[in-house]
């Protein structure tokens, strides 16, 4: 497209012409709070957890899937575990997630 060439280096692309890039525009936007980086960062990822618990609710018909009740309960004992895991990051100091005694 005539006026709009982009030159790329080693770190950044640079535009040259009419239209800045996308990293441009960014940067000379309003610096983002952190309460704000963490809604746009975690929503789409918790939106995307659900949706896999969902599509893994699938492999519940009989029809289509042969399972045992081990095979159940060792799912979601790990489901749960990961669970567990991740929420004890938001509940937990960071000294209390790092700290180690005898």
């Amino acid at each position: 497209m005539p006026g709009k060439t982009q030159v790329k280096n080693s770190k950044t692309t640079q535009s040259v012409g009419n239209k800045p890039t996308k990293k441009e525009v960014e940067k000379s936007s309003k610096k983002e709070s952190k309460t704000d980086t963490f809604i746009r960062i975690a929503e789409p990822r918790v939106k995307a957890v659900l949706r896999s618990l969902r599509i893994l609710g699938n492999c519940s018909n009989r029809n289509n899937y042969e399972y045992n009740t081990e095979q159940v309960n060792s799912m979601f004992e790990s489901i749960t575990q990961a669970l567990l895991d991740t929420e004890s990051k938001f509940t937990k100091s960071k000294s209390e997630q790092e700290s180690f005694s005898f």
